[in-house]
């Protein structure tokens, strides 16, 4: 077995290039595992290695697409954390595909015996990848200009309780939300085509109340109507029948996935539709500080998938909330 530093996966002078994709860890090493070895480790599980060399190495340009791990920082304030800093080969990605990225930048890393934890805290991508994801297709202006609404806050809310209103009872609360003073409310993440409320009908009496609102206060109002579901297939139908109905904003889950949530951004954007991704799951990776995703990675992966615009919490309520972070 060969240390991976010795295999070519750690540089301490490496010159970063401007179309390098560079990545920030947080490695916390095995007992007795130097950190610059750890760093080399991630650098390489993320790129082209395996557990020692093999003669296959020879047939590929090898030395190219090997990940270097530049650069190794302790944490503040901590006896056992380091910074990695990593950099990437374009060419190493699909263009276009968070499938791809995040299969090799946190794909098998995480499970690594090198590391007891580890937490990708930040990336830079160039702008040679970037291009090749469609990003948002609406901005706040845009937004604004639906709305009609500048100069203020946009307010909205979550109709409560989530689960086990009537689709009638359900439009209720979105009319008496927006008629009294609301611009928009929003299905919550699991609210899809419960047995209490079938997606049709709550999408129905949504708009109903969106639009009787509207009359009684004449001003613009809307609502985030939620599409996910457990197919494509599901979601594009859904999708379909929120913009027959006049809607403007759909929404989905983080929980659905980045192929599904590259997906929907393409219709949403083909069809002129804003849409809303609910951060569903995200705290299962991003809430502890030494291992899993820092949430703003997740939002730069979404805003690269062409959502317009993303639950991101609030520093007072029932939930954890970082003031720096949010």
């Amino acid at each position: 077995v060969i240390p991976y530093a010795k295999m070519g996966y750690w540089d301490a002078s490496y010159a970063v290039k401007t179309t390098d994709i560079l990545a920030l860890f947080r490695i916390t090493p095995q007992p007795g595992v130097d950190p610059v070895e750890a760093a080399a480790a991630v650098a390489g599980e993320s790129s082209t290695a395996t557990w020692t060399v093999v003669w296959t190495d020879l047939l590929t340009a090898c030395d190219r697409y090997r990940a270097k791990a530049y650069r190794v920082d302790p944490v503040p304030n901590t006896t056992d954390q380091f910074f990695a800093f990593i950099a990437y080969e374009c060419d190493l990605f699909e263009e276009g595909s968070l499938a791809n990225l995040t299969a090799s930048i946190i794909g098998n890393v995480f499970g690594f015996k090198a590391v007891s934890a580890l937490r990708l805290e930040d990336m830079r991508i160039p702008h040679s990848y970037l291009k090749t994801f469609q990003g948002p297709a609406t901005g706040i202006i845009v937004e604004r200009e639906r709305l009609n609404k500048y100069g203020i806050p946009l307010l909205g809310a979550t109709v409560k309780p989530k689960l086990g209103l009537s689709g009638k009872n359900y439009g209720r609360v979105v009319y008496e939300g927006l008629k009294g003073g609301l611009d928009f409310l929003k299905d919550d993440e699991n609210i899809n085509s419960q047995p209490f409320m079938r997606w049709r009908e709550r999408f129905l009496y949504c708009m109903e109340g969106i639009n009787r609102a509207s009359s009684a206060t004449g001003e613009v109002k809307g609502s985030y109507l939620n599409i996910t579901a457990g197919t494509m297939e599901e979601v594009y139908k859904r999708a379909e029948y929120a913009k027959a109905v006049g809607s403007i904003v759909v929404m989905i889950d983080l929980v659905m996935g980045y192929t599904a949530i590259q997906s929907a951004a393409i219709w949403s954007r083909e069809n002129d539709m804003i849409l809303h991704l609910h951060r569903a799951g995200n705290s299962t990776y991003a809430r502890q500080k030494n291992h899993g995703i820092n949430f703003r990675v997740i939002c730069k992966w979404m805003r690269m998938s062409g959502v317009d615009h993303i639950h991101a919490g609030t520093v007072v309520g029932k939930l954890e909330g970082d003031p720096l972070m949010i």
